[in-house]
């Protein structure tokens, strides 16, 4: 049996489903083309700790961490960065997420200014390549493998039905 392409898809044959586990094609949430543009969202507020001893005239990380992706992402024509004020991630050091138009959205947290920028784009470019609205998860930068906080389905995704009414007890 072929391995998923990503552990997202991996987790996806977890779920119940009439007639047995579904094949990756069925799991696939939707079809892309490579002209739908991916945007990396980088919060300019983070700061490098939660620690709130600094003064507020410090120089935000999450700012450092926006400059540095915008910087790696020079020239590219079919990804946009776009600084946000504040992911409500704090707990998580620097954060970012990337997205794309009828895809599942990355939230990424635990970052870097100095290493990352770079990192987030060649995350994107991975995305940008993806027909299944899915980022797969070989060939992802280490630090958005093990910095991925949550993926989020598309506004149109119904979910999975459930079989039977789960006991709630």
């Amino acid at each position: 049996m072929r391995r998923p392409a990503s552990q997202e898809t991996c987790h996806l044959h977890l779920l119940r489903v009439p007639g047995g586990v579904p094949r990756r094609e069925e799991t696939r949430v939707t079809e892309n083309s490579a002209d739908d543009r991916t945007t990396v969202l980088v919060c300019i507020t983070c700061r490098a700790s939660i620690d709130q001893s600094e003064s507020v005239d410090t120089p935000r990380k999450g700012m450092a961490l926006a400059n540095a992706t915008a910087l790696a992402a020079a020239g590219a024509d079919d990804i946009d960065v776009v600084r946000v004020r504040c992911l409500a991630n704090c707990n998580r050091g620097l954060s970012a997420a990337i997205r794309r138009q009828n895809s599942w959205t990355y939230v990424f947290g635990h970052l870097d200014a100095e290493r990352d920028g770079p990192m987030l784009i060649a995350g994107a470019r991975l995305f940008a390549a993806s027909t299944d609205g899915l980022m797969p998860w070989r060939g992802r930068p280490d630090s958005l493998k093990k910095g991925l906080i949550a993926r989020v389905p598309p506004m149109d995704f119904g979910g999975e039905p459930l079989d039977e009414p789960v006991d709630s007890k």
